[in-house]
Protein backbone atom coordinates (compact mmCIF):
# COMPACT_ATOMS: atom_id res chain seq x y z
CA UNK A 1 0.00 0.00 0.00
CA UNK A 2 1.47 3.37 -1.04
CA UNK A 3 1.60 6.29 1.37
CA UNK A 4 -1.43 8.55 1.33
CA UNK A 5 -0.91 12.31 0.89
CA UNK A 6 -1.72 12.99 4.57
CA UNK A 7 1.21 10.78 5.54
CA UNK A 8 3.72 12.64 3.34
CA UNK A 9 4.00 15.94 5.23
CA UNK A 10 7.35 14.82 6.62
CA UNK A 11 8.71 14.57 3.07
CA UNK A 12 7.76 18.19 2.39
CA UNK A 13 9.47 19.09 5.65
CA UNK A 14 12.64 17.57 4.14
CA UNK A 15 12.36 19.10 0.69
CA UNK A 16 12.18 22.72 1.85
CA UNK A 17 15.41 22.72 3.88
CA UNK A 18 17.13 20.72 1.15
CA UNK A 19 16.28 23.30 -1.52
CA UNK A 20 17.26 26.19 0.75
CA UNK A 21 20.54 24.46 1.59
CA UNK A 22 21.49 24.29 -2.09
CA UNK A 23 20.47 27.92 -2.55
CA UNK A 24 22.51 28.90 0.53
CA UNK A 25 25.54 27.03 -0.80
CA UNK A 26 25.55 28.94 -4.09
CA UNK A 27 24.53 32.31 -2.71
CA UNK A 28 27.02 32.23 0.17
CA UNK A 29 29.85 31.60 -2.28
CA UNK A 30 28.63 34.72 -4.06
CA UNK A 31 28.02 37.02 -1.07
CA UNK A 32 30.28 35.56 1.67
CA UNK A 33 33.08 33.68 -0.10
CA UNK A 34 35.61 33.90 2.73
CA UNK A 35 33.24 32.71 5.42
CA UNK A 36 31.75 30.02 3.22
CA UNK A 37 35.16 28.62 2.31
CA UNK A 38 35.64 27.74 5.98
CA UNK A 39 32.20 26.14 6.16
CA UNK A 40 32.72 24.19 2.94
CA UNK A 41 35.93 22.67 4.25
CA UNK A 42 33.92 20.98 6.97
CA UNK A 43 30.66 20.10 5.18
CA UNK A 44 29.44 20.59 1.63
CA UNK A 45 26.01 22.04 2.33
CA UNK A 46 24.97 21.82 -1.33
CA UNK A 47 25.80 18.10 -1.44
CA UNK A 48 23.85 17.66 1.80
CA UNK A 49 20.80 19.24 0.18
CA UNK A 50 20.86 17.21 -3.02
CA UNK A 51 21.35 13.92 -1.16
CA UNK A 52 18.32 14.69 0.99
CA UNK A 53 16.43 15.16 -2.29
CA UNK A 54 17.77 11.86 -3.63
CA UNK A 55 16.62 9.97 -0.53
CA UNK A 56 13.18 11.57 -0.72
CA UNK A 57 12.87 10.65 -4.41
CA UNK A 58 13.95 7.10 -3.68
CA UNK A 59 11.30 6.78 -1.01
CA UNK A 60 8.37 8.27 -2.90
CA UNK A 61 8.88 7.68 -6.64
CA UNK A 62 8.49 3.87 -6.65
CA UNK A 63 5.55 4.27 -4.24
CA UNK A 64 3.93 6.66 -6.70
CA UNK A 65 4.55 4.28 -9.60
CA UNK A 66 3.10 1.32 -7.75
CA UNK A 67 0.09 3.28 -6.50
CA UNK A 68 -0.83 4.15 -10.07
CA UNK A 69 0.16 0.73 -11.40
CA UNK A 70 0.31 2.21 -14.88
CA UNK A 71 3.39 3.42 -16.79
CA UNK A 72 1.42 5.91 -18.85
CA UNK A 73 0.03 7.58 -15.75
CA UNK A 74 3.47 7.63 -14.17
CA UNK A 75 5.21 9.30 -17.13
CA UNK A 76 2.38 11.80 -17.63
CA UNK A 77 2.58 12.68 -13.94
CA UNK A 78 6.35 13.16 -14.08
CA UNK A 79 6.15 15.23 -17.26
CA UNK A 80 3.57 17.64 -15.87
CA UNK A 81 5.38 17.79 -12.53
CA UNK A 82 8.75 18.81 -13.97
CA UNK A 83 8.64 20.06 -17.54
CA UNK A 84 6.38 23.16 -17.31
CA UNK A 85 8.53 24.92 -14.73
CA UNK A 86 11.69 23.62 -16.37
CA UNK A 87 10.61 25.10 -19.69
CA UNK A 88 9.87 28.47 -18.12
CA UNK A 89 13.19 28.45 -16.24
CA UNK A 90 15.14 27.58 -19.39
CA UNK A 91 13.42 30.35 -21.32
CA UNK A 92 14.08 32.83 -18.54
CA UNK A 93 17.75 31.80 -18.34
CA UNK A 94 18.21 32.34 -22.07
CA UNK A 95 16.44 35.69 -21.87
CA UNK A 96 18.61 36.85 -18.97
CA UNK A 97 21.72 35.60 -20.74
CA UNK A 98 20.77 37.58 -23.84
CA UNK A 99 20.52 40.70 -21.67
CA UNK A 100 23.86 40.00 -19.97
CA UNK A 101 22.36 39.26 -16.54
CA UNK A 102 23.06 35.51 -16.51
CA UNK A 103 26.19 33.62 -17.56
CA UNK A 104 25.65 30.49 -19.64
CA UNK A 105 28.17 27.66 -19.73
CA UNK A 106 30.75 28.56 -22.41
CA UNK A 107 30.53 25.06 -23.88
CA UNK A 108 26.90 25.53 -24.91
CA UNK A 109 27.89 27.44 -28.01
CA UNK A 110 30.27 24.69 -29.11
CA UNK A 111 27.64 21.96 -29.37
CA UNK A 112 24.87 21.56 -31.96
CA UNK A 113 21.73 23.43 -30.92
CA UNK A 114 19.39 20.41 -31.41
CA UNK A 115 21.61 18.33 -29.11
CA UNK A 116 21.71 21.06 -26.47
CA UNK A 117 17.92 21.32 -26.62
CA UNK A 118 17.45 17.53 -26.50
CA UNK A 119 19.79 17.12 -23.55
CA UNK A 120 18.29 19.93 -21.47
CA UNK A 121 14.62 19.23 -22.21
CA UNK A 122 14.99 15.51 -21.46
CA UNK A 123 17.00 16.45 -18.34
CA UNK A 124 19.72 14.00 -19.43
CA UNK A 125 22.35 16.60 -20.33
CA UNK A 126 24.62 15.63 -17.42
CA UNK A 127 24.83 12.04 -18.70
CA UNK A 128 25.13 12.96 -22.38
CA UNK A 129 28.14 15.24 -21.99
CA UNK A 130 26.08 18.33 -22.83
CA UNK A 131 26.37 21.52 -20.75
CA UNK A 132 23.30 22.48 -18.74
CA UNK A 133 21.60 25.81 -19.34
CA UNK A 134 21.09 26.07 -15.54
CA UNK A 135 23.89 24.49 -13.54
CA UNK A 136 21.72 22.86 -10.85
CA UNK A 137 19.97 20.76 -13.49
CA UNK A 138 22.67 18.11 -13.12
CA UNK A 139 20.69 16.38 -10.36
CA UNK A 140 17.69 15.99 -12.66
CA UNK A 141 19.74 13.72 -14.91
CA UNK A 142 20.17 11.23 -12.07
CA UNK A 143 16.51 11.54 -11.17
CA UNK A 144 15.65 10.65 -14.76
CA UNK A 145 18.02 7.66 -14.74
CA UNK A 146 16.38 6.51 -11.50
CA UNK A 147 12.92 6.78 -13.07
CA UNK A 148 14.05 4.62 -15.99
CA UNK A 149 15.50 1.99 -13.66
CA UNK A 150 12.48 2.01 -11.36
CA UNK A 151 10.11 1.58 -14.32
CA UNK A 152 12.21 -1.25 -15.73
CA UNK A 153 12.24 -3.12 -12.41
CA UNK A 154 8.53 -2.53 -11.89
CA UNK A 155 7.72 -3.92 -15.33
CA UNK A 156 9.60 -7.18 -14.76
CA UNK A 157 8.15 -7.46 -11.24
CA UNK A 158 11.48 -6.98 -9.48
CA UNK A 159 10.69 -3.66 -7.82
CA UNK A 160 10.65 -5.28 -4.39
CA UNK A 161 14.39 -5.97 -4.69
CA UNK A 162 15.30 -2.37 -3.91
CA UNK A 163 17.65 -3.23 -1.03
CA UNK A 164 19.58 -5.71 -3.16
CA UNK A 165 19.66 -3.17 -5.99
CA UNK A 166 21.05 -0.49 -3.69
CA UNK A 167 23.78 -2.81 -2.41
CA UNK A 168 24.69 -4.02 -5.90
CA UNK A 169 24.93 -0.46 -7.24
CA UNK A 170 27.06 0.64 -4.29
CA UNK A 171 29.51 -2.24 -4.73
CA UNK A 172 29.61 -1.68 -8.48
CA UNK A 173 30.32 1.99 -7.83
CA UNK A 174 33.47 1.15 -5.88
CA UNK A 175 34.63 -1.34 -8.50
CA UNK A 176 34.11 0.97 -11.45
CA UNK A 177 35.46 3.95 -9.53
CA UNK A 178 38.94 2.52 -9.84
CA UNK A 179 38.75 1.55 -13.53
CA UNK A 180 36.50 4.35 -14.88
CA UNK A 181 37.37 7.60 -13.07
CA UNK A 182 35.83 9.76 -15.81
CA UNK A 183 33.01 9.80 -18.35
CA UNK A 184 33.26 7.70 -21.51
CA UNK A 185 30.43 9.61 -23.18
CA UNK A 186 31.45 13.23 -23.24
CA UNK A 187 33.54 15.81 -24.98
CA UNK A 188 32.34 16.22 -28.55
CA UNK A 189 30.63 12.85 -28.99
CA UNK A 190 27.65 14.59 -30.53
CA UNK A 191 26.29 11.70 -32.58
CA UNK A 192 26.48 9.19 -29.72
CA UNK A 193 24.90 11.64 -27.28
CA UNK A 194 22.12 12.47 -29.74
CA UNK A 195 21.33 8.82 -30.43
CA UNK A 196 21.25 7.94 -26.75
CA UNK A 197 19.04 10.91 -25.89
CA UNK A 198 16.64 10.05 -28.71
CA UNK A 199 16.60 6.41 -27.61
CA UNK A 200 15.48 7.43 -24.12
CA UNK A 201 12.65 9.51 -25.58
CA UNK A 202 11.56 6.55 -27.72
CA UNK A 203 11.54 4.02 -24.87
CA UNK A 204 9.62 6.39 -22.60
CA UNK A 205 6.97 7.04 -25.25
CA UNK A 206 6.67 3.37 -26.20
CA UNK A 207 6.55 2.17 -22.59
CA UNK A 208 3.83 4.73 -21.89
CA UNK A 209 1.63 4.17 -24.94
CA UNK A 210 2.27 0.65 -26.19
CA UNK A 211 0.94 -2.50 -24.56
CA UNK A 212 1.88 -6.09 -23.88
CA UNK A 213 5.34 -7.30 -24.81
CA UNK A 214 6.25 -4.10 -26.62
CA UNK A 215 5.66 -2.02 -23.50
CA UNK A 216 7.66 -4.46 -21.38
CA UNK A 217 10.58 -4.51 -23.82
CA UNK A 218 10.66 -0.71 -23.96
CA UNK A 219 10.58 -0.39 -20.18
CA UNK A 220 13.41 -2.88 -19.77
CA UNK A 221 15.43 -1.14 -22.47
CA UNK A 222 14.86 2.14 -20.64
CA UNK A 223 16.22 0.67 -17.42
CA UNK A 224 19.31 -0.61 -19.21
CA UNK A 225 19.78 2.78 -20.87
CA UNK A 226 19.45 4.62 -17.56
CA UNK A 227 22.09 2.47 -15.90
CA UNK A 228 24.42 2.63 -18.91
CA UNK A 229 24.18 6.41 -19.07
CA UNK A 230 25.18 6.76 -15.42
CA UNK A 231 28.10 4.35 -15.82
CA UNK A 232 29.38 5.73 -19.12
CA UNK A 233 28.26 9.34 -19.11
CA UNK A 234 28.38 10.61 -15.55
CA UNK A 235 30.46 13.80 -15.57
CA UNK A 236 31.34 13.25 -11.90
CA UNK A 237 32.51 9.69 -12.59
CA UNK A 238 30.94 6.26 -12.27
CA UNK A 239 31.66 6.02 -8.53
CA UNK A 240 29.76 9.14 -7.54
CA UNK A 241 27.08 8.60 -10.18
CA UNK A 242 26.28 5.06 -9.08
CA UNK A 243 26.34 6.05 -5.42
CA UNK A 244 23.63 8.59 -6.21
CA UNK A 245 21.49 5.85 -7.76
CA UNK A 246 22.28 3.54 -4.86
CA UNK A 247 21.25 6.21 -2.36
CA UNK A 248 17.89 6.58 -4.09
CA UNK A 249 17.30 2.84 -3.97
CA UNK A 250 18.31 2.92 -0.29
CA UNK A 251 15.47 5.39 0.20
CA UNK A 252 13.19 2.91 -1.57
CA UNK A 253 14.39 0.16 0.77
CA UNK A 254 13.26 2.27 3.73
CA UNK A 255 9.82 2.54 2.13
CA UNK A 256 9.72 -1.25 1.58
CA UNK A 257 10.60 -1.89 5.22
CA UNK A 258 7.94 0.55 6.40
CA UNK A 259 5.35 -1.28 4.30
CA UNK A 260 6.51 -4.66 5.59
CA UNK A 261 7.70 -5.90 2.19
CA UNK A 262 11.24 -6.45 3.46
CA UNK A 263 12.76 -6.73 6.93
CA UNK A 264 14.11 -3.65 8.63
CA UNK A 265 17.54 -5.22 9.03
CA UNK A 266 17.68 -5.67 5.25
CA UNK A 267 16.84 -2.01 4.64
CA UNK A 268 19.35 -0.84 7.25
CA UNK A 269 22.03 -3.06 5.72
CA UNK A 270 21.35 -1.45 2.35
CA UNK A 271 21.61 2.08 3.74
CA UNK A 272 24.82 1.31 5.64
CA UNK A 273 26.41 -0.36 2.61
CA UNK A 274 25.64 2.63 0.41
CA UNK A 275 27.07 5.03 2.97
CA UNK A 276 30.19 2.91 3.50
CA UNK A 277 30.83 2.75 -0.25
CA UNK A 278 29.90 6.38 -0.79
CA UNK A 279 31.98 8.26 1.76
CA UNK A 280 35.15 7.65 -0.26
CA UNK A 281 33.64 8.45 -3.65
CA UNK A 282 34.97 12.02 -3.69
CA UNK A 283 38.28 13.38 -2.45
CA UNK A 284 36.76 16.35 -0.66
CA UNK A 285 36.71 16.82 3.13
CA UNK A 286 33.16 18.18 2.98
CA UNK A 287 31.75 15.23 1.00
CA UNK A 288 31.52 12.45 3.61
CA UNK A 289 30.03 14.65 6.36
CA UNK A 290 27.45 15.85 3.82
CA UNK A 291 26.12 12.45 2.77
CA UNK A 292 26.27 11.03 6.31
CA UNK A 293 24.36 13.98 7.76
CA UNK A 294 21.86 13.86 4.89
CA UNK A 295 21.10 10.24 5.76
CA UNK A 296 20.84 11.18 9.43
CA UNK A 297 18.47 14.05 8.68
CA UNK A 298 16.28 11.77 6.57
CA UNK A 299 16.29 9.13 9.33
CA UNK A 300 15.33 11.67 11.99
CA UNK A 301 12.44 12.98 9.92
CA UNK A 302 11.31 9.41 9.23
CA UNK A 303 11.26 8.59 12.95
CA UNK A 304 9.17 11.73 13.58
CA UNK A 305 6.94 11.24 10.50
CA UNK A 306 3.76 10.70 12.53
CA UNK A 307 4.19 13.95 14.42
CA UNK A 308 2.98 17.31 13.07
CA UNK A 309 5.53 19.51 11.32
CA UNK A 310 5.33 23.32 11.14
CA UNK A 311 3.03 24.35 8.29
CA UNK A 312 5.53 26.87 6.97
CA UNK A 313 8.08 24.06 6.62
CA UNK A 314 5.63 21.97 4.63
CA UNK A 315 4.84 24.98 2.43
CA UNK A 316 8.54 25.42 1.68
CA UNK A 317 8.61 21.77 0.64
CA UNK A 318 5.71 22.30 -1.74
CA UNK A 319 7.62 25.07 -3.55
CA UNK A 320 11.01 23.37 -3.25
CA UNK A 321 11.36 22.64 -6.98
CA UNK A 322 10.86 26.32 -7.76
CA UNK A 323 13.37 27.30 -5.07
CA UNK A 324 15.89 24.82 -6.41
CA UNK A 325 15.58 25.58 -10.10
CA UNK A 326 15.23 29.36 -9.98
CA UNK A 327 17.80 30.38 -7.39
CA UNK A 328 20.78 30.45 -9.82
CA UNK A 329 18.87 32.99 -11.95
CA UNK A 330 18.55 35.37 -9.00
CA UNK A 331 22.16 35.46 -7.90
CA UNK A 332 23.22 38.11 -10.39
CA UNK A 333 20.29 40.42 -9.66
CA UNK A 334 20.12 40.29 -5.83
CA UNK A 335 22.16 42.91 -3.91
CA UNK A 336 22.70 40.88 -0.70
CA UNK A 337 21.95 37.58 1.00
CA UNK A 338 18.76 38.53 2.97
CA UNK A 339 17.18 40.13 -0.09
CA UNK A 340 18.15 37.11 -2.18
CA UNK A 341 16.21 34.68 0.06
CA UNK A 342 13.24 37.02 0.43
CA UNK A 343 12.93 37.36 -3.34
CA UNK A 344 13.57 33.65 -3.89
CA UNK A 345 10.82 32.45 -1.55
CA UNK A 346 8.36 35.02 -2.95
CA UNK A 347 9.18 33.97 -6.51
CA UNK A 348 8.88 30.32 -5.53
CA UNK A 349 5.35 30.82 -4.22
CA UNK A 350 4.43 32.74 -7.36
CA UNK A 351 5.79 30.20 -9.85
CA UNK A 352 4.29 27.30 -7.95
CA UNK A 353 0.87 28.91 -7.94
CA UNK A 354 0.94 30.09 -11.56
CA UNK A 355 2.92 27.30 -13.26
CA UNK A 356 3.51 24.17 -11.18
CA UNK A 357 0.10 23.73 -9.53
CA UNK A 358 -1.99 24.29 -12.71
CA UNK A 359 0.29 21.96 -14.68
CA UNK A 360 -0.02 19.25 -12.05
CA UNK A 361 -3.81 19.57 -12.05
CA UNK A 362 -3.82 19.26 -15.84
CA UNK A 363 -1.60 16.20 -15.61
CA UNK A 364 -3.98 14.56 -13.14
CA UNK A 365 -6.93 15.25 -15.44
CA UNK A 366 -5.10 13.69 -18.38
CA UNK A 367 -4.24 10.65 -16.28
CA UNK A 368 -7.89 10.20 -15.25
CA UNK A 369 -9.03 10.64 -18.85
CA UNK A 370 -6.49 8.09 -20.09
CA UNK A 371 -7.62 5.65 -17.39
CA UNK A 372 -11.27 6.00 -18.40
CA UNK A 373 -10.71 5.21 -22.08
CA UNK A 374 -9.95 1.48 -21.65
CA UNK A 375 -12.97 1.13 -19.34
CA UNK A 376 -15.23 2.86 -21.86
CA UNK A 377 -13.85 0.75 -24.70
CA UNK A 378 -14.36 -2.45 -22.71
CA UNK A 379 -17.93 -1.47 -21.88
CA UNK A 380 -18.65 -0.77 -25.54
CA UNK A 381 -17.31 -4.19 -26.57
CA UNK A 382 -19.19 -6.10 -23.84
CA UNK A 383 -22.18 -8.18 -24.99
CA UNK A 384 -25.54 -6.56 -24.43
CA UNK A 385 -28.08 -8.26 -22.18
CA UNK A 386 -30.88 -5.89 -23.04
CA UNK A 387 -33.81 -6.38 -25.44
CA UNK A 388 -32.75 -7.63 -28.87
CA UNK A 389 -33.36 -5.31 -31.77
CA UNK A 390 -36.10 -6.29 -34.20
Amino acid sequence: MAPTPSRLAWLDALRGPAALAVALHHSAWTFLPGVWAEVDRRIDVGTWGVFVFFLVSGYIIPASLERRGDLRAFWIGRAFRLLPLLGVALGLALLLAHGGAFALHPGLGLRPLPLVALGNVTMLQELLGVPAVINVMWTLSYEMAFYLLAVGLFTVRQAHRSAATAIALALLAVLLGFVMPGAVIGGRADLVAGLLGAAVVVVVVVSAWASGGTRKAAAVAGGVLGLALVILGSRIGAWQGLIILAMMFAGTAVYRAEQGTIRWRTAIAAVLTVLACGIFAKDDPGWAPAILSAAGFFAAAFVLRHRPFPRWLAHLGVISFSLYLLHPLLLRVSPNLPVFFLVLVSLGYLTHRLIEAPAQRLGRRLVRRAARRPAVAAAAQAPSHGPREA
